[in-house]
């Protein structure tokens, strides 16, 4: 997830006049309105989905039964677009199995339908973000993602947590996918056989929104799996054409806008800031990746930064990683929230005093084929597309296993 020049910010719509205080529809759940994403939906047959949800809060006479219907139809989401992905049930529409975007734009529907219905319920405020929080991390894995238990270890199994992230940059093409979160359904409890024997990987999706990461969302999930893990990969979309693993994170934000058109500029923010590190390092086994033959991208160890030196007022590029003292600007992931994600990962991991291989990896840009760039005539999908997702998605499983066995 490198970042480019961002959208103007922009805010979301308010509650209408009289309207309990929770908050309005939102710049994502807005663009449902498009065409492709009801495509999407349609040709996936997630488009009942949100309904189902829709009728289950009708029935709702309390808060608990809300909170309950949040939680129950956020898991059969998740679980029905693992189960899509890897093969299990009926595929649902013309729209190939491997897709991310169905599980995005049905989530958005499902949080429209929610917030439509905290308007006419009397619910407080709070009441209602508290839903859509219970919504949002049934519907992303994270609530199941554990990180495995006793009996996996009796088992002989590792355990692996991978993270994905929504798809992004919508105003630029919303027919745009993520192969991370491809990544995240594919590899969702699946088992992977490695030269130190099997390993089984447990995943998750984050949203693409500067104000969730304030708010904790990756500590909360991670903070619950990362103790049970012998290794984690933090993934998203970067450059094109490559691969990289990326060496050092940075404490920065670098402002771009983010799929509510909100830019954030500034010193990542953490819990006990007093002692926060300007950088944080991966402990992958970033020389064997590099060096394994993984698939058909090239795979970099990538150690380039952004800093302004110890006593500089002025941003200087190092590619060969930090100087001592030196303030963060970018980190070999850029300034966004795949950088982001992976400092507050290894950050964890550092102050939960875990000794376990993590960080992050970027996969290259997923590209449709000629002649479907533009899209403004362009079609949702095309035979290119779904495979250099395929493709990236193999690539990716072959490195989570390279890196369990170096580790």
């Amino acid at each position: 997830m490198v970042a480019v020049a961002p959208p103007p910010p922009a805010t979301a719509a308010p509650a209408a006049p009289g309207a309990p205080a929770a908050p309005g529809v939102t710049v994502e759940e807005r663009r449902l309105d498009g065409d492709v994403p009801r495509r999407i939906l349609d040709d996936s047959g997630f488009d009942g989905v949100a309904p189902a949800f829709a009728a289950s809060l009708r029935g709702a006479g309390s808060y608990g039964q809300a909170e309950r219907a949040a939680v129950r139809h956020g898991e059969r989401l998740w679980q029905r677009a693992v189960d899509r992905a890897q093969g299990r049930g009926p595929a649902g529409g013309e729209l190939s199995r491997d897709d991310d975007r169905p599980l995005y734009w049905a989530r958005l529907a499902m949080t429209r339908e929610l917030r439509a219905w905290h308007a006419e319920s009397g619910l407080s405020e709070a009441a209602g973000t508290r839903l859509l929080e219970r919504l949002e991390s049934a519907s992303r894995g994270q609530d199941s993602m554990t990180g495995g238990g006793a009996g996996d270890r009796a088992k002989g199994l590792k355990r692996i947590v991978v993270t994905g992230f929504d798809p992004f940059t919508l105003d630029r093409d919303i027919r745009i996918s993520n192969p991370s979160g491809a990544l995240a359904l594919a590899l969702d409890g699946t088992v992977i056989r490695t030269a130190d024997g099997p390993a089984r990987v447990e995943t998750a999706v984050f949203p693409v929104r500067w104000g969730d990461f304030a708010d904790g969302t990756v500590e909360r999930a991670l903070r619950r799996a990362l103790p049970r893990a012998d290794l984690f990969v933090t993934v998203s979309q970067g450059r094109v054409g490559r691969i990289d693993v990326e060496r050092y994170n940075g404490a920065w934000r670098g402002g771009f806008g983010d799929n509510e058109n909100v830019s954030e500029t500034g010193l990542v923010p953490v819990k006990d800031p007093a002692t926060q590190p300007q950088w944080t390092t991966t402990t992958l086994p970033y020389a064997a990746i590099a060096a394994a033959g993984t698939g058909r991208f090239p795979v970099y160890d990538n150690t380039s930064v952004t800093e302004i030196p110890a006593g500089g007022t002025a941003p200087v590029v190092r590619p060969a990683g930090p100087t001592p003292g030196s303030a963060a600007r970018a980190g070999g992931g850029g300034d966004y929230l795949s950088n982001e994600i992976a400092y507050r990962a290894t950050l964890l991991r550092d102050r939960l005093g875990l000794d376990i291989p993590g960080g992050h990896v970027h996969t290259p840009v997923l590209q449709f084929g000629p002649g479907n760039t533009d899209p403004a005539t362009g079609t949702v999908s095309d035979p290119v597309f779904v495979q250099n997702r395929l493709d990236i998605t193999e690539q990716l499983r072959t490195i989570v296993r390279v890196a369990a066995e170096e580790s």
